[in-house]
């Protein structure tokens, strides 16, 4: 649990050197403060809005005690032992099983599972899936994914100003001469600052997934629930596909689009036999 702690707090240090390093390539700090902040700004609606959105966007509805009697009582049940706040409890119109938390923080937070998830899982395999995602809440990951996402935002933000300085002439001035970006530092902008901070981000991810797997498992009293759930979940991703949005990705507990070669690389989940392996370990 500390081991991910300190390895995402060094991975979003990267991301700020990154932006730091970016900066000082192009030589112009200015544009990079502004592309912060455009970025920020962003984030910040995301930040507040997102949760509306993405619930709007799968058409989740809202249940209570009296139309969703077991799912919410499960998770009240855990959020007695965690001691959280009950957030808003939403079910997913979809055959694929999966589940996400959303919401800026633990006051204002939301679980949403599908209803694929409620038909296929036991109890205690549910109970480990909504432990999972209420950890999610308690760690507050969704505020370090807002600022991860705006570091990669400014990131990608100036490898666009980059692109353009190439093709209004910008690569041809050098650093001695007029105070302009040289080609190195363009190419480097355009290319390696994106690839490397889409990286980070998705390490970053990751380890949020394994605390989230961790913490879920105390929460719940036992791993076991949770390992067979992943299981369940990792078998069913590839015959039962989810009508998701990329962007959306990162959120649910199972990737819901098979990743392979290279771009493993960029998955925002850990693979499922690690995440396996940790909880055994943890029990």
């Amino acid at each position: 649990m500390m081991g991910n702690q300190i390895r995402t707090t060094v991975l979003m240090a990267l991301l700020t050197g990154l932006i730091v390093l970016i900066g000082q390539w192009m030589g112009g700090r200015q544009g990079m403060l502004i592309a912060l902040m455009v970025a920020a700004g962003m984030n910040f609606f995301s930040y507040w809005f997102s949760d509306k959105i993405v619930l709007r966007m799968y058409r989740a509805k809202e249940v209570g005690p009296q139309d969703g009697p077991e799912l919410y009582g499960m998770v009240k049940e855990l959020c007695r032992r965690a001691n959280l706040p009950m957030p808003k409890v939403y079910v997913i119109p979809q055959e694929a099983p999966n589940a996400f938390a959303t919401g800026r923080n633990p006051e204002h937070a939301a679980v949403a599972v599908t209803e694929g998830l409620l038909k296929r899982m036991s109890r205690e395999e549910a109970m480990g899936v909504l432990a999972h995602e209420l950890a999610h809440v308690k760690n507050r990951d969704i505020l370090i994914s807002s600022v991860a996402a705006t570091m990669a935002a400014a990131i990608m933000m100036v490898a666009r100003m980059a692109q353009f300085a190439a093709m209004f002439g910008g690569a041809g001035r050098s650093d001695d001469r007029e105070g302009g970006p040289s080609p190195i530092a363009l190419l480097v902008t355009m290319i390696v600052g994106p690839l490397a901070a889409m990286l980070i981000q998705a390490a970053i991810s990751r380890s949020r997934e394994f605390a989230a797997d961790a913490t879920g498992a105390e929460i719940a009293g036992t791993p076991y629930g949770l390992v067979d759930a992943l299981k369940k979940l990792e078998s069913a991703s590839k015959r039962i596909p989810m009508d998701a949005n990329p962007a959306t990705a990162h959120m649910m507990i199972m990737k819901p689009f098979s990743v392979h070669g290279v771009l493993s690389l960029f998955s925002t989940h850990p693979p499922t036999e690690a995440r396996v392996r940790a909880l055994l370990g943890q029990a």
